[in-house]
């Protein structure tokens, strides 16, 4: 049995998330320990604990010691990863999207088409957005063979989460292809979308938008923000939030095909123009490092990368704790090879296959 002790690197929900999906590609079972240690709430939360039920239920696997709470957990995948309908609620504001990260490498080897239903929080700190999701992550995993589809049923937000969104993915029929993302290249445009539910009022929406834009064209940016106002009488999508809540995106596009996001969600005394005035410094920061990912997207890619064939090369904003954590992992579990040099991180793909590896 593998050991991974959850208290190295990050010492983040991501080791707990990371390895049990690794542990379900390849077959190995895993005991993780001092799971979420360096947390101020050490042990599993709801959404950490949901993933791992979500990963057993897809493969059959079973697992020892989990609840919340739990700093170690015996888990035990069976060699199936089954497609089909799954639904899963968190039942918190625990994230939705980091539940689908787990799971999404699964979708791409299993024994049939996948339909994801989660619920939970979408917009949230310390999370990917939904919208980050959506537009940045699955676009540039598009480009590694990958077709999924994001559906947005009902934002949610803190506290109260109940945002659900909706998964659909195609098995792969040939291996992954290996990325190389290390010129930025020139901005073709900058996109984004500023949410609020319940707040159309005090328009918040357009508060964001319009102080997002500014920041941008100060520092020589122009940028297309969509507004978008949730109300009971007019849902931003099939089903309004049950809070009120806000969120903003943007999304750089350049002519190398990069793409770089940065994103911040509504919280309590956060003002709509500190959030877009943040969004866009941190865009601002990341495009000025000369990066061809955004801070988010540079350790999001990782296991992506180490299951494709050949060798991938990413120009990252700066090394974190996160990238660190995943970079550590897929060596750890999967073999793979990898080499960080300033922000370059290079990562040398096992050519993962069902049949290769079993």
């Amino acid at each position: 049995m593998l050991e991974i002790d959850g208290s190295r690197e990050s010492g983040s929900g991501t080791v707990v998330r990371d390895a049990i999906s690794l542990s379900v590609l390849t077959g190995k079972d895993l005991r993780i320990i001092n799971i979420r240690a360096k947390r101020e709430k050490p042990g599993l939360r709801p959404q950490h604990l949901k993933a791992i039920e979500a990963a057993a239920q897809i493969c059959g696997g079973g697992v020892k010691g989990a609840a919340v709470g739990s700093r170690k957990i015996e888990f035990r995948p069976q060699e199936i990863i089954k497609g089909g309908e799954f639904s899963w609620d968190i039942g918190t504001a625990g994230s939705a999207t980091m539940l689908a990260l787990t799971v999404v490498p699964l979708a791409l080897f299993a024994n049939g088409p996948s339909d994801y239903r989660i619920t939970g929080g979408l917009f949230q700190d310390f999370a990917p957005s939904a919208y980050h999701l959506k537009y940045v992550l699955l676009p540039i995993l598009k480009q590694m063979g990958i077709e999924l589809n994001l559906e947005i049923i009902q934002p949610g937000y803190v506290p109260q989460g109940k945002g659900q969104i909706r998964l659909k993915a195609i098995p792969l029929r040939d291996n992954l292809r290996s990325l190389r993302l290390i010129n930025q290249g020139n901005i073709n445009e900058i996109n984004g979308i500023a949410l609020s539910s319940l707040l159309k009022a005090r328009k918040v929406s357009y508060r964001m938008a319009k102080e997002c834009k500014k920041a941008l064209e100060v520092n020589g940016y122009e940028s297309e923000i969509g507004v978008l106002d949730d109300t009971k009488e007019d849902p931003a999508y099939q089903s309004a939030s049950v809070q009120a809540g806000a969120a903003l995106a943007i999304w750089a596009k350049t002519d190398t095909g990069c793409l770089i996001g940065s994103d911040m969600a509504g919280k309590l005394r956060r003002t709509a123009e500190f959030i877009g005035k943040q969004t866009a410094l941190h865009l601002i920061e990341d495009l000025r490092t000369s990066a061809a990912v955004d801070r988010h997207l540079a350790d999001q890619i990782i296991p992506f990368a180490a299951l494709a064939e050949g060798s991938s090369s990413v120009v990252i904003p700066r090394m974190t704790d996160h990238v660190q954590s995943r970079l550590w992992l897929v060596e750890e579990i999967l073999g793979a090879k990898t080499e960080s040099k300033g922000n370059l991180i290079r990562i040398e793909g096992i050519g993962y296959g069902r049949k290769k590896w079993r």
